[in-house]
């Protein structure tokens, strides 16, 4: 509007409006362009409404922003707060999940505070649904947020520190994809349950040493990422049984009630080497239930170190070798390989086994050159039941 004339007035009619506050605004100058633009605007639909505040932006009030956008039949609405945002409890307007909320398709919200409300909240549109770090004002109020989205397929969720909500319950048929995130800093166990028998997409992390239980089955589950403290992680595992691909970090190691567990389909298992008491444990016992498995990698996860300093110890090799090894694995990546007695007899047992294996990479842990080519020279006299190549030798050389 400043550059042309034609726009002057122009601009109130784009269907599209984002407004971000990254505190270079003087003080009140964002407040005042925010409220007189949408004051002045006249659009009668809206395909999209952001608002990104930062940690400044004590003085925003929601309700004046929100409802404009709700009025004019907003599909996607993005409420981004900046997380230490600390000083004001920014509160949604009640509109937003009542007489408004029949146009959404996404709606994605970021620390903000949703409240009761006694009229009956409705998002029959709603497929895409984001909600990182809210507070909520009981259990009950998230499960009756769910229920009221029909056609539903995405869901993320970050849960936080005194969000209210001890249990999650995700109870939606429709849904394909989700997501949840909890860390240890949310102070207390944190349970979840699952009713998604439409799912196809699980990605779940979880530090508190809480529990899952799988209400239906989840048949459709194509792909999976578990990276959780659960003491008992069997019954959701044994409950994905046609995923085609597995990524895990687990702290407990598998009972004698999974070993019943097979894995028909999956051909791609990533396992995480940071419980080194017990990722190759979990390793076997899913070699043994996956036939068809083609690849396999071994990574020390980024996102955390090694917990706990003990070595393997004690590893018997198990007396039948598994059916992928013989027939179907293809690659084999071992990265932060670290060429200790326990890690050699891994390695030699896959490569001596492994009947169709055709690359095996290995990256080292150490940064010691010597320490490497020395490492080099014992992988290539290794016995191996193809004629696989161990390859990527430069990144054994680093």
């Amino acid at each position: 509007m400043l550059l042309s004339k034609r726009w002057q007035f122009l601009w109130m009619f784009v269907s599209r409006l984002e407004y971000k506050d990254d505190d270079m605004f003087q003080e009140g100058r964002f407040l005042r362009f925010l409220y007189s633009s949408l004051l002045l605007h006249q659009a009668k639909v809206l395909e999209s409404f952001s608002l990104k505040l930062g940690r400044n932006s004590w003085a925003v009030d929601l309700g004046v922003c929100v409802t404009p956008a709700v009025n004019r039949s907003v599909r996607e609405m993005v409420i981004e707060i900046d997380a230490s945002s600390t000083e004001t409890q920014f509160i949604l307007p009640r509109s937003l999940y009542t007489t408004g909320s029949r146009t959404l398709v996404t709606l994605k919200l970021q620390n903000a505070l949703l409240v009761d409300v006694s009229e009956t909240v409705s998002f029959p549109s709603l497929k895409t649904l984001s909600l990182i770090s809210m507070k909520y004002p009981r259990d009950a109020f998230f499960r009756t947020l769910l229920s009221s989205c029909p056609v539903l397929e995405d869901l993320f969720v970050v849960k936080c520190r005194g969000d209210n909500v001890a249990c999650l319950v995700v109870r939606v048929p429709s849904l394909k994809f989700l997501t949840v995130r909890t860390t240890a800093e949310v102070g207390y166990h944190q349970g979840l349950v699952l009713d998604v028998p439409s799912l196809e997409f699980l990605d779940i992390v979880d530090y508190t040493d809480g529990f899952c239980v799988v209400e239906n089955t989840m048949h459709k589950v194509i792909e999976a990422h578990l990276d959780v403290t659960y003491s008992h992680p069997q019954q959701l595992l044994a409950s994905l049984t046609s995923l085609v691909q597995l990524s895990l970090c687990l702290t407990t190691s598998m009972d004698a009630h999974f070993d019943g567990t097979i894995f028909r389909q999956l051909e791609q298992l990533k396992v995480c080497t940071c419980e080194t008491t017990e990722w190759l444990d979990l390793l076997m016992r899913v070699l043994k239930a996956a036939p068809k498995l083609r690849f396999i990698v071994l990574e020390l996860s980024k996102f955390h170190g090694i917990r706990t300093g003990d070595p393997i110890l004690g590893w018997n090799q198990p007396s039948r070798v598994p059916e992928c090894l013989l027939s179907t694995l293809e690659y084999f990546d071992w990265r932060q390989y670290g060429g200790t007695e326990e890690e050699k007899q891994v390695e030699r047992y896959i490569l001596g086994n492994s009947g169709r294996l055709g690359l095996a990479t290995f990256y080292p842990k150490s940064t010691n050159p010597v320490k490497n080519l020395q490492m080099l020279k014992e992988l290539s006299m290794s016995p191996r039941r193809s004629s696989v190549f161990c390859g990527n030798y430069s990144s054994v050389s680093k």
